[in-house]
């Protein structure tokens, strides 16, 4: 797998597995905005080591 194809994964991951804790807690929007940033996060650090 490549690395922009396993970045997008992670980032999309990341932003759905935030999505259902904030379903959980009833507060989608924060879960949501928690997952994104986590999923940058870990994206750039993920093209940091493929340098």
């Amino acid at each position: 797998m490549r690395r922009a194809q396993l970045g997008g994964g992670l980032f999309i991951g990341c932003t759905l597995l935030g999505v259902g804790i904030g379903m959980l807690f009833d507060r989608v929007a924060p879960g949501a905005l928690i997952g994104v940033g986590v999923g940058f996060v870990l994206t750039a650090i993920l093209s940091g080591f493929s340098r």
